[in-house]
């Protein structure tokens, strides 16, 4: 039976908020530090990754009791989720040829027995690293690794183990509670030097010893992180604007797990007709292979979740349904269009993709509302985070 250390809900994204804001001012001395109950960090990125907890309503929060100079680091640590996301909306195709050397690894994996034998014991926590196996089975149990503990375990399975980084990267998709295409993706490739070009970065033994305050001395680590070699960063491309529900037209709400904070598309179809809602479930988009129960059962609770609190604006208590089934839904109450919150480039995004085809088969648009949070950052991640991060203070300002 799968044991739930993070409840899928927005009751328990607010008690763990409210636990973690008197130790927020200390965030900036703690975070770096992987040790046993992670009090250094928040451990907020389940619940925000599915906006069960909204960025905007963390960073107020915080700063509300404490100033954006003692919070630089927690801040900081915030909008480097979004900026990625906004970073692979201008340069999708990295999205799609992840998968693609994902599915040529994993056709090796099929066919090579040494490699298999290798990524099976990655996977399982018995590769002899004490502080990697660990790092494996926390994973596996819980759906959570703290940060740290993450670049460590990705420069390990790259540059020790000497294993594929999209196999390690479909890892952690398959297990992360907050498992995130834009975080996880251009992370694995920063740390192997693909991200910026010829920067990696190595594990070493001191540097873990330090931060998990002596749990764990590791030996025989690869003494250097060559760069892998890969795709060029595609050219940088506009972001695209969603069409945005319209007014007047009969309306099919659909949750989806990227963004739960159903306010956005709330809002987005007032004047519209609203006749039915439904849930989406996207997790088994993540991964060719099967993702972890905990991601299951934490994607379909938050749903539910979800479509319990807003059940009086929608007249009903959504179901989690297919692609298939919302299509149908769709036609038989006779909808002009589906409304959902716009879902950036990703598992969520490649199942709306197939839920728009199967939508205009029957002539049904599929429109998307873009929350302004995304819509006013996203724009500002064109180079580095060192760029990005000048724009935080207006981005804050903007929050009021």
């Amino acid at each position: 039976m799968t044991q739930i250390h993070f409840p899928p809900t927005r009751t328990a994204a607010l008690k763990r908020l409210s636990s973690f804001v008197p130790r927020a001012g200390r965030y900036g001395l703690r975070r770096n530090y992987d040790v046993a109950g992670h009090e250094g960090v928040s451990q907020l990125s389940p619940y925000i990754r599915h906006r069960l907890i909204t960025e905007e309503e963390v960073l107020r929060t915080v700063l509300g009791r404490y100033s954006a100079q003692s919070l630089e680091k927690l801040v900081q640590e915030v909008y480097w989720r979004t900026y990625w996301k906004g970073w692979l909306e201008m340069r999708a195709p990295v999205w799609g040829m992840y998968k693609q050397g994902l599915n040529a690894a994993l056709n090796n994996v099929q066919t090579q027995s040494g490699l298999r034998a290798k990524w099976e014991a990655a996977c399982a926590g018995t590769t002899g690293i004490d502080c990697f196996d660990h790092w494996a089975k926390e994973l596996a149990e819980t759906g959570y690794l703290h940060n740290h503990a993450r670049m460590w375990f990705a420069s390990i399975w790259i540059f020790t183990l000497r294993l594929p980084w999209e196999l390690g990267a479909d890892f952690f998709m398959r297990h992360l509670l907050d498992g995130d295409a834009a975080s996880n993706t251009c992370s694995w490739r920063w740390v192997g030097g693909l991200q910026t070009v010829g920067k990696t970065y190595l594990a070493r033994p001191d540097n873990i010893t330090k931060y998990t305050e002596g749990r764990f001395r590791p030996t025989g680590l690869a003494p250097h992180a060559e760069p892998l070699t890969g795709f060029a960063n595609p050219d940088r491309q506009p972001i695209k604007t969603p069409d945005a529900p319209q007014a007047g037209a009969r309306t099919l709400i659909v949750i989806h797990e990227d963004d739960m904070a159903l306010s956005t598309a709330l809002n987005a179809t007032q004047g519209c007709e609203v006749v039915g809602a439904a849930a989406l479930a996207c997790h088994n988009a993540r991964t060719p292979l099967n993702v972890a129960e905990n991601v299951r059962v934490f994607t379909e609770g938050g749903l539910q979740d979800t479509g319990e609190r807003f059940a009086d604006k929608l007249g009903m208590t959504p179901e989690i349904l297919d692609v298939d089934a919302i299509a149908q839904m769709a036609a038989e109450l006779e909808c002009d269009q589906v409304a959902a919150n716009y879902a950036p480039i990703g598992p969520a995004n490649d199942t709306l993709k197939k839920l728009d085809k199967a939508l205009k088969s029957k002539g049904i648009a599929l429109t998307q509302a873009m929350p302004d949070y995304d819509a006013q950052a996203w724009p500002y991640a064109t180079a580095g985070f060192f760029k990005f991060k000048t724009n935080i203070p207006k981005l804050i300002a903007s929050l009021g």
